[in-house]
């Protein structure tokens, strides 16, 4: 039976709406003379698998083969760098979790389902994801023992559509994939109050915009889902999109997005310098006026000289002259490359060094300073996320039926520090901060200790306390008493040995 999309907000509705927006969004889009990428581009890009220049005068084939030592992948760099320095550290819930719960309970919990999830290799999957393709997502169910279930999920396969007037709310979210077992594709709508579950035969599914049905799509019933259709308990949409660079584009920019133009002029004149290095690098030879003998039986010139070292020349007509071409000066070529990789570095606020990969009587001060605007980047970048991974956390509580810890509010995404610093530099600003008054805690924090590192050095702190404790100190009554009653025992002992004998 088709499914029915006329309605406005039915189920077949956003499965048609939300689904093309998936399979459009995949490939370029071209207007007004500009192309604008699709992920599929951007992916490519990532990759280092750019399209090849066209090279006036030689041979598609051969531009090929040369592009395969050419190419080089300046902007999966511009990612890297970014993602590299991207790391969550923990969760801090605060005042949310007072009462009988505490804000480290909290933390421990949040902690706990991190780990489940695998989240300290995946959330890499998760950010890199985001840099490089606009945006990607995190799917929260409850799994067959209860606990939640955190799972990375692309915008190749997953779309999502805001509440009106919103860019946080989502309304409605489709995952559509396609069956490599069954050879079917699939597709998933959340809804806040339901789960829709559709198949069809047709391995690529095709959303027409001026029909009023989906057909060929079938509700795709299982035991346990025998209408296609099951009641979503979390009351929300359950996927949470992690969207780079919202100030941009409200859907997203990917952070090499605006320098691919700038890779393909890179790329150009690479292999620019390669067709130079082949035809031109060398010196070529040429004879005037020298006769050159054919093959009686061919017909076809002989060739007079063999290029050679140990060879010598000789004509017997003192008419001839050898002479040689200038070879080709590739150093315009080798700056021109360096001009367009010093543009995508000033473009994507990457450091020099990055790109460049040589450091030559340069101060630590200096590399600082080359590296204060990717610092900010990254941190603009937490900043983002972190409200994408609290979100995520609330949904994992709301699994959990932790209504208060669903509803913290002020939660907080602990990220590791972006900025590289020596060991010296922040044991040197500790000591300063606690004779100012800042808290131990505090201070291990700065010092980029994870929260489980700081836990285990708290319990080892107060060991070390205890068995540096002076023998003549005040000890608390109950230790006295038991050390009282143990220099009884050893006197009533020794006194007893002798009528024993």
């Amino acid at each position: 039976m088709p499914i029915e999309a006329t309605r406005v907000e039915s189920p077949g509705w956003w499965l048609k709406r939300l689904g093309k927006k998936i399979l459009d969004e995949r490939d370029d889009r071209h207007e007004d003379g500009e192309t604008e990428p699709g992920l599929t581009t951007l992916r490519k890009f990532a990759e280092g698998r750019p399209p090849l220049p066209a090279v006036q005068g030689v041979d598609p084939k051969e531009a090929r083969e040369w592009m395969r030592d050419a190419r080089t992948n300046w902007t999966s760099l511009v990612i890297d760098a970014t993602a590299e320095r991207m790391r969550v550290d923990g969760f801090r819930f605060g005042e949310a979790t007072r009462g009988s719960k505490s804000s480290q309970q909290a933390d421990d919990e949040a902690n706990r389902i991190w780990q489940e999830n695998s989240l300290d290799a995946d959330s890499g999957l998760v950010h890199y994801g985001a840099l490089s393709q606009r945006r990607a997502f995190m799917l929260v169910e409850r799994g067959s023992d209860g606990r939640p279930v955190l799972t990375h999920e692309t915008p190749t396969q997953v779309a999502v559509e805001y509440e009106r007037g919103s860019r946080r709310k989502v309304a409605a979210g489709l995952k559509l994939w396609r069956d490599d077992w069954t050879g079917t594709t699939r597709a998933t709508l959340w809804l806040p109050d339901q789960i829709h579950y559709f198949a069809t035969r047709r391995a690529t599914p095709v959303f027409a915009t001026s029909t009023a049905e989906l057909r060929a799509w079938d509700a795709w019933a299982t035991p346990d889902v025998p209408d296609g259709v099951e009641a979503n308990t979390l009351g929300v949409v359950p996927l949470v999109p992690f969207v780079n660079r919202r100030n941009r584009r409200p859907e997203g920019f990917a952070e090499h997005e605006d320098v691919l133009s700038v890779q393909n002029r890179i790329n150009l004149s690479l292999i620019n310098l390669i067709a130079a290095m082949k035809y031109g690098a060398f010196r070529q030879r040429f004879a005037a006026g020298l006769e050159v003998d054919e093959d009686p039986i061919t017909g076809q010139k002989i060739q007079p000289y063999k290029l050679d070292i140990k060879s010598l020349w000789t004509s017997g007509d003192p008419e001839t002259k050898f002479g040689e071409f200038a070879a080709t000066d590739l150093v315009p070529y080798v700056r021109a490359v360096e001009a367009g990789v010093q543009d995508l570095a000033a473009l994507t606020r990457t450091p020099p060094h990055y790109l460049i990969g040589a450091v030559v009587n340069v101060s630590g001060d200096a590399l600082s300073a080359a590296e204060t605007g990717l610092v900010s980047k990254v941190r603009d970048r937490n900043r983002n996320f972190g409200e994408s991974w609290e979100q995520t956390m609330r949904l994992a509580f709301r699994v959990l039926d932790d209504k208060q810890r669903a509803e913290a509010w002020s939660a907080e995404t602990l990220w590791a520090d972006p900025e590289f610093r020596s060991v010296s530099e922040m044991a040197d600003a500790a000591v300063k901060k606690g004779a100012a008054g800042v808290p131990w805690r505090q201070r291990m924090v700065d010092m980029r200790y994870t929260p489980g590192e700081i836990a285990r050095m708290e319990v080892d702190r107060a060991a070390d306390a205890l068995n540096a404790t002076p023998a003549d100190s005040p000890q608390p009554p109950q230790l006295q008493d038991r050390r009282a009653a143990k220099e009884r025992d050893s006197r009533t002992v020794i006194t007893r040995e002798p009528d024993a004998a």
